[in-house]
């Protein structure tokens, strides 16, 4: 995947930041306040206003519109996005609050020479799809979907109790309540179709997710059959202490979180410097592996 063409813009990087926080946050979301600015640039409301003013008046006039019922400005019906991409990723990153380096110098276009960002594929996922997830998993709401699956192709319509976004290093999917199957699952957001329903309340929250309310600690080793110099290496490498690296997550997180590791913790390769790391309790990890 390439980078999108870089860009000069006429304005300050923390300005340019601000204006994209603006456009994402009203795309998204359907509804920016001064108190979105405020609460995450530290600026006072009277700011807060002016930005969204001069980027009616200097990005992108007639974008937006001040819907009084709201209390707040929303997208107009022929909103462009002008500084953003219109990407979900865009929304969902600025969620997870990625603050990677790199991810903030390719998103302000600062021109730095020497390096190279490789980029995932975005997954299609729409405006109006997300905003009434994101609603209903901070309302603690029911909502009526069309889903498709690789197991069921043909869309079918199911009850969800959303509570959680997941970005898993590859994809996102929100984590919810089936009313169908009476047990808490992983629903990738791009496998929505038409807009979800938001309808009444709903008693499953987040609160009786056990599995993912289980915190498992997974101890990542340099495999034994390395030379004790590769070894250090490996240490080096992943910044372990006493020859090992803790990483805490949540129980239904750990094979996302081992497939970024690369690691396979169901069969150890022959070559032992192809996989360089192991799983040290795997005896913990096991019983949360899928199938």
């Amino acid at each position: 995947m390439t980078s999108r063409p870089e860009q000069k813009w006429p304005f300050r990087w923390e300005l340019l930041l601000r204006y994209r926080f603006i456009e994402t946050i009203a795309l998204w979301e359907g509804r920016l306040t001064t108190r979105h600015l405020c609460d995450t640039f530290g600026i006072g409301r009277q700011q807060a206003s002016k930005d969204i003013n001069n980027y009616l008046r200097e990005v992108a006039p007639g974008n937006l519109e001040y819907d009084k019922f709201l209390k707040g400005y929303k997208p107009s019906p022929g909103f462009e996005p002008k500084v953003t991409q219109g990407l979900a990723d865009e929304y969902l990153h600025l969620m997870a609050r990625n603050n990677e380096l790199m991810n903030v110098f390719e998103s302000l276009s600062l021109n730095m020479a020497n390096v190279e960002v490789l980029s995932q594929p975005v997954r299609d996922v729409k405006p109006q799809v997300l905003r009434p997830i994101m609603q209903a998993a901070r309302l603690q709401k029911r909502l009526d979907v069309d889903y498709v699956s690789i197991n069921n192709p043909d869309r079918e319509g199911r009850i969800i109790v959303p509570h959680t976004l997941v970005y898993t290093g590859l994809r996102w999917h929100v984590r919810a309540w089936c009313e169908k199957n009476q047990e808490y699952r992983d629903f990738v957001l791009s496998r929505f179709r038409d807009i979800p329903e938001i309808m009444d309340d709903s008693r499953y929250g987040v609160a009786g997710d056990t599995e993912w309310n289980t915190i498992i600690i997974i101890r990542i080793i340099p495999d034994p059959r390395l030379r004790r110099d590769q070894q250090d290496v490996v240490e080096v490498d992943y910044g372990m202490e006493n020859g090992a690296l803790e990483v805490r997550t949540r129980a239904k997180l750990v094979p996302y979180a081992l497939k970024l590791l690369h690691i396979d913790p169901k069969e150890q390769l022959s070559d032992p410097t192809a996989q360089q790391i192991i799983v040290e309790n795997r005896d913990e990890v096991l019983p949360w592996l899928f199938g």
